[in-house]
């Protein structure tokens, strides 16, 4: 929506558009495939254990689920 080739200078663009200055300069950057594993991680913990607070979670992606040999 912003357009850098307008008239209109970026500074009036990003109030226009409720942006803030920093947020039309800043690139997103490539997230690690690690990371995204992590977060895939603590989101399925999330839906398996929707009472668990973010501690709990926390201590979770370091535990694999133990079984049980009888």
């Amino acid at each position: 929506m912003i357009d850098r080739a307008d008239g209109l200078p970026l500074t009036r663009q990003a109030p226009l558009l409720r942006l803030s200055r920093s947020d039309l300069y800043c690139r997103p950057c490539a997230v690690p495939p690690a990371r995204l594993a992590v977060m895939r991680r603590i989101d399925e913990l999330h839906l398996e254990h929707p009472f668990a607070g973010g501690r709990m979670v926390r201590a979770y992606p370091d535990r694999q689920p133990q079984r049980v040999v009888a």
